[in-house]
């Protein structure tokens, strides 16, 4: 069985849960919660891992060699006194986790379908892709709602092969979801250092527990990227790679500055008093990306790089957005913009891009003097199930961004006909108003109106623009000392 197949017969258990009344938001957790404990043993059966992780109690023979009631009161006993262990890894992934099956007969199918799985195919490719190969089946079903926080693996590749992490160096993703980035970082590495073994104990070290790290608000989503890293052998600190917490509150501005800055953050404005409750950014904002941008800015360490996903009003939003825009080409060298295609995520509406810059400091000005922008988007073809992201889409743009991380190596202007073109800091400031929203391209595949989002979507994003500003707006009064009202 290839991965693929494996991943695909995973998925086809959701029909047992179903019947338990388990949906699709849910299926995913439910099964890894099993499936974390059956992995385990095949690294260990297989000599991958030398110490089992999971006590005697949790382990697979247990689950498999029980039945009926007394194998689901084994199984809630289980995850209770996991989630109160004394190893704060094992205890993070499985903090508050319960099972929802209620059948006896239901959870030891489970058992029985995920015990007669090809489990040699399966560790041949790697568990680990086998697990994020399930959370992108989770992320492609519109139904199960997971794309919201789903970064395509082919942008994160093609990112991280631009950016080039190296040994020594620290990779932060604040806003981390499964931990795709700070995974495929980590496989990038490996790849350049047979799978580590070509560094010093003392490196191998600090590249399984220390370079990486990632912040993650919803528990549930941390969980899922704990396990992932586990399963690709990333161990972290004490409470694994990825911790729990609000990047944009206290957790987040106790984050270290990073060699590495790496990150998706969540699209939308704050409501709600959902706002960014930090006092250490420049900037008040209730846009999430901007308050984000802020944070990436600010952790990055001199000399540092970052690539960050960004939706097109962060591009173009006036007032404090072009303020924030400002800040960001003043400290850092923002040297290259990548317009992304429509329809890679969830929300098929939202237009996004990438910005790659380098911090010069938090004190410099003028440290941007030209930003390429290469422009993946006009004419693209209409990505979906039908026609998927592939790593073949990003080869173009990965040899236009040359070989130097920094956008350093030598690029050509390939004109109003090309997809690369270099415009200077000070055409942007008079001609744009710092806007960086620069298209040239006519973009045929724009005119056919089956192409344009759902009233819904753009109603959406008009909400939600209206909602930045109308926060925007409150910030301002507040600092004047005046009753909002609004």
């Amino acid at each position: 069985m290839t991965t693929q197949d494996i991943v695909q017969k995973l998925w086809n258990l959701c029909d047992v849960l179903r019947d338990d009344g388990i949906n699709y938001s849910d299926y995913v957790t439910e099964l890894v919660l099993l499936l974390f404990i059956k992995m385990e043993h095949e690294n260990t059966e297989s000599g991958l891992l030398q110490n089992h992780k999971l006590p005697p109690y949790a382990r697979w023979p247990e689950l498999r060699d029980k039945s009926g009631l007394n194998l689901l009161r084994h199984y809630r006993e289980t995850l209770l006194k996991l989630s109160t262990s004394d190893d704060k890894l094992i205890a993070a992934i499985y903090a508050d986790a319960q099972t929802s099956l209620k059948e006896p007969r239901h959870l030891e199918q489970l058992v029985k379908s995920l015990d007669s799985i090809d489990w040699f195919s399966a560790r041949q490719d790697g568990l680990g892709d086998l697990y994020e190969g399930l959370l992108e089946k989770n992320a492609s079903e519109t139904k199960s709602g997971a794309g919201q926080y789903f970064t395509p693996r082919p942008l994160i590749d093609a990112i991280v092969k631009v950016i080039r992490p190296q040994p020594g160096e620290t990779v932060q993703d604040p806003a981390a979801g499964t931990a795709g980035f700070l995974i495929a970082a980590d496989r990038y590495i490996k790849d350049q250092t047979n799978d580590l073994y070509d560094l010093p104990e003392r490196q191998i070290k600090f590249q399984r527990n220390q370079a990486f790290l990632g912040m993650e608000l919803v528990p549930g989503t941390r969980r899922l990227a704990l396990m992932n890293c586990l399963l690709h052998g990333m161990e972290g600190d004490d409470e694994g790679v990825v911790h729990v917490g609000n990047t944009l509150g206290s957790a987040g501005s106790a984050l270290p500055k990073s060699h590495i800055i790496l990150s998706n953050p969540p699209f939308g404005t704050a409501k709600g008093g959902g706002g960014p409750t930090r006092d250490d950014l420049t900037f008040a904002t209730g846009n999430k990306q901007l308050a984000f941008l802020q944070h990436i800015v600010r952790h990055l360490r001199d000399g540092g790089r970052a690539a960050v996903v960004l939706p097109d009003n962060v591009l173009f939003e006036g007032g404090v957005g072009a303020e924030i825009r400002r800040d960001l080409m003043d400290k850092c060298r923002l040297h290259t913009l990548l317009r992304l295609p429509t329809g890679i995520f969830y929300a098929q509406g939202v237009k996004t891009n990438v910005l790659f810059f380098e911090k010069v400091s938090q004190a410099a000005t003028g440290s941007t003097q030209e930003v390429w922008v290469y422009d993946m988007r006009a004419n693209a073809p209409k990505f979906g199930k039908r026609t998927p992201l592939t790593d073949a889409h990003f080869t173009d743009f990965i040899a236009a961004y040359g070989d130097d991380p920094n956008g350093k190596a030598a690029r050509s202007d390939l004109g109003v006909q090309g997809r690369l073109r270099r415009f200077s800091r000070n055409w942007i400031a008079k001609e744009r108003g710092d806007s960086l929203d620069i298209a040239w391209l006519k973009d045929d595949s724009a005119e056919d109106s089956a192409d344009l989002p759902e009233p819904a979507v753009l109603a959406r994003e008009a909400v939600e623009e209206l909602n930045g500003a109308l926060a925007e707006l409150e910030a301002i009064l507040t600092v004047l000392g005046e009753e909002t009202g609004l």
